[in-house]
C-alpha cells in the first residue's frame, strides 16, 4: 500500500477531521501569536502600540489546542482502529 492511500485513509477518521487537524491549526496560531508577543516586547518605539492583545491571543489558542488535542487522543483511543500498522 503507498503512503498516499494510507494518508488518505487516516483522514477519514471522524477524530482526525473534527479534532486533530482543527487543533494543529489552533496551535500554528499559538506559535504565530507568541511571535507577535515576542516581537512587541522588543520592540525600539515603546509608544508604539498594536491592534491585537497577542499575550490573549496566545493564551487562548494554546488553551484551543490543548482541548482539541484532548479530544483527539480520546477519539483515537475509543475508535478502536489501529492507525500505524
Amino acid at each position: 500500500m503507498d503512503w498516499q492511500a494510507r494518508l488518505g485513509d487516516f483522514l477519514q477518521h471522524d477524530w482526525v477531521r473534527w479534532y486533530l487537524l482543527p487543533g494543529l491549526g489552533a496551535a500554528l496560531a499559538a506559535l504565530l501569536a507568541w511571535q507577535g508577543e515576542r516581537r512587541r516586547k522588543r520592540r525600539s518605539d515603546p509608544d508604539a502600540v498594536g491592534l491585537l492583545d497577542w499575550t490573549n491571543v496566545t493564551f487562548w489558542a494554546s488553551f484551543a489546542a490543548l482541548v482539541l488535542f484532548g479530544a483527539a487522543v480520546r477519539g483515537y483511543l475509543s475508535s478502536g482502529v489501529p492507525i500505524f500498522r
